[in-house]
């Protein structure tokens, strides 16, 4: 109960903070961040005016089940589709992160498909896994991701009333090139942009870090984070220090988390010790003749969600029992399971979870040393789990961050950070490379005809991303080609080897390499090769930016430096990538050689794209300068893992998607007008019979609503629940028109006493407000002539007018029956009402504003002359202006004439 209010008070003092770090722009559009587990899906959303936040589902609640499922045309989400799923396993489909960007082939896909005997999955075109829904259908696992996400973005469009089109995704850190391209698609597909996929442990690095920027200075402090899931664990090593970035043109000091070390275990989490605590379960069913459980998929459903449930209890409790109705031919499982039985099942994990902290530490050369472990993910919550986690990091693991939730409130806040219209406070953010990139391509030696093959990492194990990278070619003078390919993958433990798939990424062929030397060639020229620009972006993916040529010419002051060929080839290469260009003063190397792209530090390479000065000193003779040349190369790449999605897959795809999303809105659609006219039928028939409501039609029209409300029901409950929704509109609109009269006129007769009551009451604020304002006329009072004679008067006989008619019109209204015509309205008394108000609050505008006429008053004193004056023989009366009194202050206390605001019965009108 403790932790459970501590994280309730931190999600407070989250939205708090978060509104303090974060400014926002009225133009601003709302964004989401979505941390799509294996298990449970969290959204988070940041909007104009709203503070960071997880965004709630249908049963306000925190997360959903990552489940969609199919039943009778009807698709459902979260907890429906679980509930669907216990009966149809077949027809829910779950945990299919491990599914993405993957080949029919797999390991992971093989283990998916023994976990999970009841799906019926098929290779499909593209090589992957697809699943058989029925003999019409068939859904990859990219389609079933997309559409989670779709209504992950529509919970959070209902619950801040706005379109949202972007978000950040988090995904699992491990994920390659051919994953992370998967998600991306199916992000594509549900119809969001991503700014970026963010890997789930450094969203929980920026959760953290933002509560502690006023800790992060120059001096470097190391934090470890543990990350157990459902599916899989992380541990990430991750430096805090405050970094100087030159940003529009100044150098500012902004704290930064760089990730130096990561550890992880793709098949290590909390769904392996649920299913080796099902297989417990059925065994124990078997041992007592219960029946063959395996061949039910709804049996084998239901030991798995009830394992889970005991897995639960058990990180709390020391034993519970596991019991379910009716599991297999009406027979009832009841057994008992300890935390001891738990852990001896799972034994073998537990030194599994010390290898994951000691990679993440070896992969960052040892560094940080007795850094603090922070805790994350459901399945960290098991005790085994923590006390290994303790033994591996010599340190008590702490739980300051919500678990659950800190992925989602971290990604959120990248999310604000990198859309348009929020200022947020600065943090740098620097991820590391896990699966280390490389270029493979071949050439001659010294002549010899035999190729040698070469390669060149391009980036390396714990490279900081994102970042460019280019490399030169430089004995190459005819058309080529390279590979990019996984480097030396040493660091990777062999298990996980055959988890990462191909190793081959993409082969690049280059054309048209001679007539960009030949175009280029002259005196003066100094060829400084091929140059091929990568960029490994925000999320991780690998791109080839452009390939170009690039050649140096010397010149001097009189010859043509401007030439059309270099004007052209600067523009192209500008067009192409002109931020991938290296400093100047770069020294040149006889072989390729990749080099990061921008830095000081790597200058020292083949490529320079700036002009150079050779001589600093004036000289009486023409300075030489030097011209880069640039001529872009054709370069075609080609994916060699899993192919992507082609556009006619795409379109396909999406065409199937908006099919279900037509299908359930017409669903809807009807649902609503059913229930509309259900119960709308219900409510008429119960005030019919009420004195109040019946009074207010005649015998005969309360005997018509009641016919009509009888024929709807019998024919909602005989044939109606198969119409379509036009006639549950059709009847609905029937029933209001006969029934529309008798509820207005009941509205009337309830508010009218509230309206009299209100026109009376300005009516005598009114005169006591005309009482006083007859102070302040010129004949009451010279000095506070506000008003006029003529303005008095008219405010008198609008009182008087008014007055007069209310009187009347309740009278005649009052000899008239409830179920005749209404003769005072409501909105009638509201018309006299503001009529009234706008005469007095002229006047009380009039007072505000009015100020007392200064009083000109001239007094002539002789005084005695001076003895210039007395010279020149003249006498000059002086004018000395009278001190006058202040004004005398009137002050006014206006009481505002208050409109009442009746309330409406929407379904009487």
């Amino acid at each position: 109960m403790k932790m459970a209010i501590n994280f309730k008070m931190y999600g407070v003092v989250f939205s708090i903070l978060l509104s303090l770090l974060l400014s926002q722009q009225t133009d601003a559009a709302a964004v989401i961040s979505i941390d799509f587990g294996s298990e449970w899906i969290k959204t988070g959303i940041v909007s104009p005016g709203v503070p960071m936040e997880i965004v709630l589902n249908k049963e306000s609640k925190r997360k959903t089940p990552a489940v969609v499922a199919f039943r009778d045309e009807v698709r459902t989400f979260g907890e429906d589709a679980v509930t669907v799923g216990v009966k149809f396993p077949k027809n829910a489909y779950k945990y299919l992160l491990d599914l993405l960007g993957k080949p029919y082939d797999h390991p992971l896909v093989q283990a998916y498909r023994e976990r999970f005997p009841y799906y019926e999955i098929v290779k499909s075109e593209r090589g992957t896994p697809e699943f058989v829904h029925d003999e019409k259908t068939r859904f990859t696992p990219e389609e079933l991701v997309a559409q989670q996400l779709a209504n992950s973005k529509e919970f959070a469009e209902i619950s801040h009333g706005q379109p949202i089109s972007e978000c950040v995704l988090t995904i699992p850190g491990y994920f390659n090139q051919a994953e992370r391209r998967a998600m991306k698609e199916a992000a594509s597909l549900a119809g969001l942009n991503v700014l970026q996929l963010i890997n789930d442990y450094t969203a929980i690095a920026i959760n953290y870090g933002i509560f502690r920027r006023k800790e992060i200075n120059e001096t470097a402090w190391h934090t470890l984070f543990f990350d157990m899931g459902s599916a899989s664990t992380k541990a990430a090593l991750v430096e805090y220090k405050t970094v100087k970035t030159k940003e529009k043109g100044y150098v500012e000091t902004v704290p930064q988390l760089q990730v130096i070390g990561v550890g992880f275990d793709r098949t290590l989490g909390g769904l392996e010790m649920t299913l080796r605590l099902r297989e417990h379960l059925i065994k124990a069913w078997e041992a007592n003749g219960g029946g063959d459980v395996r061949a039910s998929p709804r049996a084998m459903e239901k030991l798995f969600r009830e394992a889970e449930r005991v897995k639960i209890v058990l990180s709390a409790n020391t034993e519970h029992y596991a019991q379910i109705e009716s599991l297999l031919d009406d027979k009832d499982f009841k057994l008992q399971v300890t935390r001891a039985d738990l852990e001896g099942l799972c034994s073998d994990l537990w030194a599994r979870v010390s290898n994951v902290i000691h990679r993440a530490i070896s992969s960052a050369g040892g560094a940080g040393a007795g850094a603090k472990v922070i805790v994350a993910g459901g399945a960290s919550r098991v005790p085994a789990v923590l006390e290994a986690l303790k033994t591996a990091a010599g340190v008590d693991p702490h739980k300051s961050i919500n678990a659950d939730e800190a992925a989602t409130l971290g990604a959120v806040y990248r999310a604000a950070s990198l859309a348009t219209g929020y200022k947020v406070a600065a943090l740098n953010v620097r991820d590391a490379v896990l699966l280390p990139i490389q270029v493979v391509f071949s050439r001659q030696v010294d002549g010899n005809e035999k190729l040698e093959m070469i390669r060149r990492t391009l980036f390396g194990p714990m490279n900081p991303y994102p970042q460019k990278k280019v490399i030169t070619f430089n004995k190459h003078t005819d058309d080529f080609s390279f590979n990019v390919n996984y480097a030396e993958l040493d660091h990777i433990p062999s298990n996980e080897l055959e988890n990462i798939g191909t190793l081959n990424l993409t082969q690049v062929v280059l054309t048209g390499v001679s007539d960009a030397l030949n175009k280029n060639a002259g005196d003066n020229v100094e060829n400084k090769g091929i140059k091929a620009h990568f960029n490994m972006d925000d999320s991780g993916i690998l791109n080839l930016v452009n390939v170009e040529f690039v050649a140096e010419k010397t010149v001097t002051d009189d010859e043509d430096t401007d030439s059309t060929l270099s004007k052209i080839g600067s523009t192209i290469s500008k067009l192409f990538g002109s931020d991938s260009e290296l400093p100047d003063k770069a020294e040149e190397k006889s072989e390729e050689q990749p080099q990061e792209a921008g830095k000081n530090d790597t200058a020292k390479a083949n490529e320079t794209t700036t002009e150079k000065q050779n001589a600093t000193e004036p000289e009486s003779k023409p300075k030489p300068k030097i011209v880069v040349l640039k001529e872009p190369v054709n370069a075609n790449e080609q994916i060699l893992n899993l192919q992507p999605l082609s556009p006619d897959q795409f379109k396909t795809s999406k065409t199937k998607i908006n099919k279900l999303n037509e299908i359930d809105r017409k669903r809807i659609e009807r649902e609503t007008a059913l229930n509309n006219l259900e119960a709308f039928v219900v409510d008429v028939q119960m005030k019919v019979d009420m004195e109040e409501y019946a009074e207010c039609g005649t015998p005969e029209e309360i005997e018509v609503i009641k016919k009509l409300c009888s024929e709807v029901s019998d024919w909602l409950y005989d044939d109606g629940y198969e119409a379509e929704t036009a006639k549950f509109e059709e009847k609905l609109n029937a029933v209001k028109e006969k029934t529309n009269q008798m509820f207005y006129k009941h509205w009337e007769h309830r508010e009218r006493p509230d309206a009299i009551a209100a026109i009376k009451s300005v009516l005598n604020n009114s005169r006591e407000f005309l009482k006083s304002a007859k102070n302040y006329t010129k004949e009451a009072s010279p000095e506070r002539d506000v008003f006029t004679d003529v303005e008095i008067s008219l405010l008198e006989k609008k009182i008087e007018e008014t007055k007069s008619w209310v009187d009347k019109s309740v009278a005649e209204q009052n000899a008239l029956k409830k179920n005749e015509d209404i003769k005072l309205t409501v909105e009638s008394i509201r018309e006299k009402i503001t009529n009234l108000d706008r005469e007095v609050k002229y006047l009380l505008n009039k007072l505000k504003i009015w100020r007392p006429k200064k009083p000109k008053k001239v007094e002539n004193k002789t005084e005695t002359p001076t003895e210039s004056e007395k010279t020149e023989g003249q006498e000059k009366p002086v004018e000395e202006p009278e001190k006058s009194k202040e004004p005398e202050k009137v002050e006014v206390e206006e009481e505002a004439t208050e409109i009442p605001q009746l309330d409406n019965e929407h379904s009487e009108l």
